[in-house]
């Protein structure tokens, strides 16, 4: 979708961009598929957890359908709504049964394409099929990581991933952040990019909406007291003094992922 620019009339709205929703092609979405949304606002039983995170504009979850378990039954696409928890727009289907669901909206599906899961199925953008019966080439997203569990990777605005390669029951599939990872063949995956694509070059513009999305501002650690952060204190602008420190006070750069990890095993090359 193009950016939506405005007229620079207020200091916020000079550099401020937006998408123009020019895909979206219905406004309210499915009564059936909403669900609450409760709020922790970076909080557990009032206790802060997730620095910088409250606040923010009420609104429902959207329920997606990573698993796309109904399998072998047609589904027209009926809409491509906005999401206001994601980066991606979802795409509303009707079954032939009657059933409705959300998916994530790939790049190229519009309303009145039809699309299925199935084990074989035409390489179009909205099918989902494993991992294993797809060519060499092929982007996908929404990967599952173990059969039948749900796509969890590569869900976001303007990302695929590339099956790069098949060795035995794995799969070589090259993520957004180019990793190369074995993926089980059996792993279902959605074909197509995400889309959304010019979500990434949208600019905030002001305050006001940034805290619309329920993040709340970051204070400097040389800008606090330093009985608040290893970096704060001195007369006016005063560098660090040390080896840079983390929010919370702890050495930065510090790798944290424990290499003994068992999903290490799964990583073939690691990202740049």
């Amino acid at each position: 979708m193009p950016l939506k620019v405005f007229k620079p009339n207020t200091p916020a709205q000079r550099f401020r961009t937006q998408i123009s929703f020019g895909e979206i092609t219905k406004t309210k979405p499915e009564k059936s598929l909403l669900q609450k949304l409760t709020k922790t606002v970076g909080r557990s039983k009032g206790r802060v957890t997730a620095r910088g995170r409250g606040g923010g504009h009420k609104r429902n979850l959207r329920v997606i359908d990573f698993k796309r378990d109904k399998r072998d039954i047609a589904a027209l696409v009926a809409a491509i709504e906005y999401d206001p928890n994601r980066s991606a727009n979802i795409a509303l289907l009707h079954f032939q049964d009657g059933e409705k669901r959300y998916i994530l909206a790939p790049d190229s599906l519009r309303v009145g394409d039809k699309i299925q899961a199935a084990q074989k199925t035409e390489i179009k953008a909205g099918n989902a099929m494993p991992l294993g019966n797809m060519p060499i080439g092929t982007l996908v997203h929404n990967i599952e990581l173990m059969p039948g569990a749900g796509g969890a990777i590569v869900r976001s605005a303007g990302t695929a991933a590339v099956v790069a390669a098949r060795e035995g029951t794995w799969v070589h599939v090259k993520l957004p952040s180019k990793e190369v990872r074995k993926i089980h063949v059996a792993c279902f995956a959605t074909i197509g990019q995400v889309g959304n694509l010019d979500w990434k070059n949208t600019t905030i513009g002001k305050a006001g909406r940034t805290r619309n999305m329920g993040k709340r501002p970051k204070v400097r650690g040389v800008a606090q007291d330093p009985r608040s952060h290893p970096h704060g204190g001195g007369e006016g602008k005063s560098g660090t003094g040390m080896n840079p420190k983390t929010p919370t006070g702890k050495p930065a750069f510090k790798k944290t992922r424990n290499r003994n990890k068992p999903s290490s095993r799964f990583i073939l090359q690691r990202r740049k």
